[in-house]
């Protein structure tokens, strides 16, 4: 169904999150370090990857800050530190979503499910494809999105987004001066089974908002509004 790479230190985790993943089908590639795991990343680029925190030769964090120079690749995060701080920082670099071990394998199969169907577009899995209101090309503005390639444009410029920024900024340019709250904005990018708080949403508009203004400087489409939530101003 999906290529998978996991990078985790722990022999045991490895064998039971590999055996996991397989039983559904999944074809997992593993390595126990970061800078393999980047490696293999950069050069034989899968589905989906799984990176474990602390790791040696090279930290997860590391690995996915080093991976969204050049890849939009869907990232699960896995630690064993309880520490929201880890978790906004995994989320700040461009994570998809992050587990706390320990953590059940029927869970981690549902994320995987979860994340691979955001970068699907939504297909579910009898493999049908989304309805075409989902995977038409979106024009607003500046900003054109073309779901079915993921590629986003601003300006004609490529601004590379990971899964979950492109889901936000499609919610919000759907409905250009309509207020978002990030309650609706966690519905329009992560799927029932997942919750997150308030401050990832803003830490993944604040990335977003950083790779649009890296292509132009002056851009200023995504509004806040303090306690409200957001919205795209289309110009």
């Amino acid at each position: 169904m999906a290529r998978i790479t996991l990078v985790d230190d722990d022999e045991n985790i490895v064998t039971s999150v590999s055996l996991a993943l397989e039983s559904q089908g999944h074809s997992v590639r593993a390595y126990y370090d970061g800078a393999s795991g980047l490696a293999a990343l950069e050069n034989d680029p899968p589905d989906l990857a799984i990176l474990d925190v602390k790791m040696p030769r090279m930290d997860g964090m590391e690995v996915l800050r080093r991976l969204r120079r050049t890849s939009d690749l869907p990232v699960i995060i896995l630690t064993s530190k309880d520490d929201e701080i880890d978790e906004l920082l995994g989320f700040n670099l461009g994570a998809d979503d992050y587990m706390h071990k320990p953590f059940s394998q029927r869970l981690l199969i549902e994320r995987v499910k979860a994340v691979l169907r955001r970068a699907s577009g939504g297909a579910d899995e009898s493999g049908d494809e989304p309805e075409e209101s989902a995977t038409r090309a979106l024009r607003r503005g500046r900003l054109t999105l073309d779901p079915a390639r993921h590629d986003c444009l601003w300006n004609d410029r490529p601004v590379k987004l990971t899964v979950t920024e492109f889901l936000l900024i499609q919610a919000l340019a759907q409905r250009p001066g309509f207020v978002k709250s990030r309650d609706n904005l966690m519905d329009a990018a992560y799927d029932d089974q997942v919750y997150v708080d308030d401050r990832t949403i803003d830490s993944h508009i604040k990335r977003m908002r950083r790779k649009f203004r890296e292509v132009d400087p002056e851009f200023d489409a995504i509004e806040t509004l303090y306690g409200v939530g957001y919205r795209y101003r289309e110009s």
